[in-house]
């Protein structure tokens, strides 16, 4: 605060006179702010969204006619929230997107702080990822993980396009602000480890065997996949609905991103309802209610940060 404006603030004759210097000082009366800062409960300008795979796919299909992994390292689509000028954060904490790489392709290595997931959709034996250094099989179903700082990067020897889901925190990233980021130096990362299992690897066989042996509540299995040594943002989690079974009715201050696995039927997310099938991914914001239903036996791979929430104290659930 200069000279200037303490002479404006002594000679000030009321409150027009004072707020234009406060502001000038970056400082702003706690009366007069533009905004509530405190709220009865969690609202969010994000909402509830369906996003089917029939059309990331055929998008994916043409975008390939155009872009390789030269011009783009990676040919994805982000599933973005259109909450302001957004383009990139599904919810507030997590960003999913559809990744295609088509036969004979390599997206070069890369790290960064933030954690990243791929869940796969569709591909051939012969498509792998690399996490610094240890090849890892992607095969319907299986979830890989990329820890932050992990070099990894993804090849297709296979004859056919393949399709995963990317799911990232880098909007919690983003929001903190300790983002890092390189390219490997050679472009390519040798293969040093080809484990039978990894802690990175989460096969679907094994995925279904636990599933099957845990027993159903209401025609419900949820099988934890207990990522937390690799991730400490995010819960990772199988749904098994058996035809005709639902979720029930939930509502928490977690952000949600649900992916199908399998199966099909619909969604209630908030105000919105949402027909589903394999591949379809479904946001769920803070404090947004949603009930899962399944029309045929179903699959659904969540993630959340849960655990983000429950370190800080923010965590809360209901019922309704």
């Amino acid at each position: 605060m200069n000279d200037s404006s303490i002479a404006s603030l002594q000679n000030a004759q009321g409150l027009d006179d004072l707020y234009p210097v406060l502001s000038a000082n970056h400082l702003t009366a706690g009366w007069h702010k533009k905004r509530p800062s405190l709220w009865k409960e969690p609202r969010t300008e994000f909402q509830p969204l369906h996003w089917r795979y029939e059309v990331g796919r055929l998008a994916l299909d043409q975008a390939g006619r155009w872009i390789d992994t030269e011009l783009a390292e990676r040919r994805n689509l982000l599933l973005f929230n259109p909450v302001g000028d957004n383009d990139y954060d599904t919810v507030r904490t997590l960003v999913a997107a559809y990744q295609m790489i088509k036969p004979g392709e390599h997206a070069r290595a890369h790290r960064h702080t933030a954690n990243a997931l791929r869940f796969v959709l569709d591909a051939e034996p012969g498509v792998f990822s690399v996490v610094n250094g240890i090849k890892l099989p992607m095969i319907p179903g299986d979830v890989l993980l990329t820890p932050g700082e992990c070099w990894h990067s993804h090849f297709n020897e296979s004859d056919s396009n393949a399709y995963w889901i990317d799911v990232l925190d880098v909007p919690l990233v983003h929001l903190l602000e300790p983002m890092f980021f390189a390219e490997h130096p050679d472009k390519y990362q040798a293969v040093v480890e080809q484990p039978e299992d990894h802690a990175f690897w989460f096969p679907h066989a094994r995925v279904q065997a636990n599933l099957e042996n845990l027993p159903a509540v209401n025609g419900v299995r949820r099988l934890m996949l207990g990522a937390g040594k690799c991730f400490a943002t995010t819960d990772l989690a199988f749904l098994k609905l058996d035809k005709g079974a639902t979720s029930g009715v939930r509502r928490s201050t977690a952000s949600r991103i649900f992916a199908i696995a399998q199966g099909s039927g619909v969604a209630h997310l908030g105000t919105i309802e949402a027909q589903w099938h394999k591949g379809d991914v479904l946001a769920v914001p803070s404090w947004t209610s949603y009930e899962i239903l399944a029309d045929e036996d179903a699959l659904i791979f969540e993630v959340n940060d849960e655990p983000t929430l429950r370190k800080l104290g923010f965590y809360k659930e209901s019922c309704a």
